[in-house]
């Protein structure tokens, strides 16, 4: 059996190589969405040089990757909003509360 690659065939191991690698990353900020953790920071990702063309058959796959890149990046926005949120709420309550009454007596 001949062990060498045609070039396609080498363009689409690498980019299923790089595919799986940016999967992998994007599992592992799901679950940290879905968890109470922080997972450590990754070094950020670098496309490996010389890909080529992406490969037509992987096409599908990449995009359903960039799909939920897009989903995660939109729930990693949302968190951020929220826990912005938080943190303005709990300095008011370290500092006393807020300064302006919460609610106005119409009535006695």
């Amino acid at each position: 059996m001949n062990a060498t690659l045609a070039p396609t065939d080498t363009f689409r191991v690498r980019w299923e190589a790089a595919l799986t690698e940016l999967e992998l990353d994007l599992a592992e900020t799901e679950a940290m969405l879905n968890s109470d953790h922080v997972a450590p920071a990754a070094s950020a990702w670098q496309p490996p040089s010389g890909l080529g063309p992406l490969p037509e058959p992987l096409r599908e796959r990449a995009q359903l990757l960039v799909d939920r890149q897009a989903e995660v990046a939109q729930r990693l926005a949302e968190a951020l909003v929220l826990s912005r949120r938080q943190a303005r709420l709990t300095e008011t309550l370290k500092a006393g509360g807020p300064r302006r009454p919460v609610y106005l007596d119409t009535a006695g």
